[in-house]
């Protein structure tokens, strides 16, 4: 249990300084993106479009989430962990910073935060 839990808070900080540094450029559009219902964070650890929104985000969600998973395969191979165990390790991050009223995707489903 405490390896598993040493595991998780290495992983959390890497993830916590790459991000830092690899949506830095992206940021402000992100932050756009959400705020204007374009893009909305599943639970995969990846971003989509929810529903209703215009293909006018689709460029930027492809682009973080192509960064998103080179950054997750370098995690996952670095402590013998699946994609899918740091995708979700880095949703439940990611939602904790998430402002009220963002669309989020869990188990297929849409809804506002």
């Amino acid at each position: 249990m405490r390896t598993i839990h040493r595991i998780i808070s290495k992983v959390a900080v890497l993830m916590m300084l790459m991000f830092s540094v690899s949506l830095s450029a992206y940021a402000l559009d992100l932050e756009t993106a959400r705020s204007s219902g374009l893009a909305g964070e599943v639970d995969n650890g990846l971003l989509a479009a929810p529903p209703g929104a215009s293909a006018a985000a689709q460029d930027l969600i492809s682009t973080i989430n192509n960064s998103r998973r080179a950054e997750y395969a370098k995690v996952a191979a670095q402590n013998n962990l699946s994609l899918d165990v740091v995708g979700a390790m880095m949703y439940e991050k990611i939602y904790s910073r998430l402002p009220a009223g963002t669309w989020i995707q869990v188990k297929g489903n849409w809804v506002k935060k």
